[in-house]
């Protein structure tokens, strides 16, 4: 229940300009939001992390807006290292004005990381968004075949979209978002999650496990040692600022981690969806508003 209404919050403009007018809020923000993305990627990179930067802002009505967003993400690629990542929310690029404006501009965004050395991830968002996200990703693969996409387990179709996605860079993860008939109990969302995994390893893809939960990192590593994969073919993914002992540990074993780090001043549903995955995470933002109050 306490997700659900998380959730809920996070749509709603009178909480978010509470939240965001607040100056209680500015150092709990920066725990999960950079407020400089140069800066961050630099920090993670030099302790051994791999890092997949997302520009912040999603569900763009406007056109003029999708251009924006462009240009804000091809400013950002001057600032990743060869074999970084960037996220790409389609919303924001113009998925809801149609999927061939979205299409363009993700594959102009595709063409300038390509030039880079960087990989492009197409992000997930409101279940009814999930159709044409899989629709422009299979389209962008015919040009840009190692453009990549994210899978949510707490939808019940996530098995058979994995199943349908042999050789493609698939990020999955439980799914920060509600959907009409999607799976609510925890348990039931894991073993989505690992019937999934079990088809991502198993397949020709390159699976990207992400996840903070230590059980299903544990089954991860088991998989893939079971599907013969090294440490080359798969890794683990981690929101920035969840976790970073963690993340750094698993990177002095030799997996692959990869951090996500988001950026930009439309933090507040980002934030919100973050508060409703983990309880502690909730925990940690009432104690930081109590302790500077």
């Amino acid at each position: 229940m306490l997700r659900q209404a998380l959730l809920a919050i996070s749509k709603s403009r009178h909480a978010e300009r509470l939240v965001t007018t607040s100056p209680l809020t500015a150092d709990v923000v920066r725990r999960y939001v950079a407020d400089d993305i140069g800066a961050a990627v630099a920090g993670l990179t030099r302790v051994g992390l791999l890092v997949s930067a997302a520009h912040l802002g999603e569900e763009v009505t406007e056109r003029a807006q999708t251009e924006r967003a462009v240009a804000d993400y091809l400013a950002l690629l001057d600032l990743l290292p060869p074999g970084a990542d960037v996220s790409v929310k389609l919303t924001a690029l113009g998925l809801r004005l149609s999927e061939q404006v979205a299409h363009d501009h993700a594959a102009a965004i595709c063409r300038a990381a390509a030039a880079k050395d960087v990989t492009v991830t197409l992000d997930a968002e409101e279940h009814d968004t999930i159709a044409g996200l899989h629709s422009v990703h299979t389209a962008l693969r015919r040009d840009h075949p190692d453009v990549g996409v994210v899978v949510q387990a707490y939808l019940p179709d996530s098995l058979e979209r994995c199943e349908k996605l042999g050789g493609a860079r698939v990020r999955l993860c439980k799914g920060a978002y509600t959907a009409p008939g999607a799976y609510r109990r925890a348990s039931d969302i894991d073993l989505s999650f690992v019937r999934c995994l079990k088809i991502l390893m198993a397949g020709t893809g390159y699976p990207m496990v992400a996840t903070h939960d230590p059980r299903l990192l544990r089954i991860a590593s088991t998989l893939a040692v079971l599907d013969g994969r090294d440490a080359t073919g798969f890794e683990y993914q981690m929101l920035h600022g969840v976790r970073p002992d963690e993340q750094v540990r698993l990177a002095g074993l030799g997996s692959r981690v990869r951090v996500y780090v988001p950026y930009g001043s439309d933090w507040y549903a980002y934030l919100m969806r973050r508060l409703a995955e983990r309880p502690g995470n909730l925990a940690f933002f009432l104690r930081s508003l109590a302790s500077r109050g």
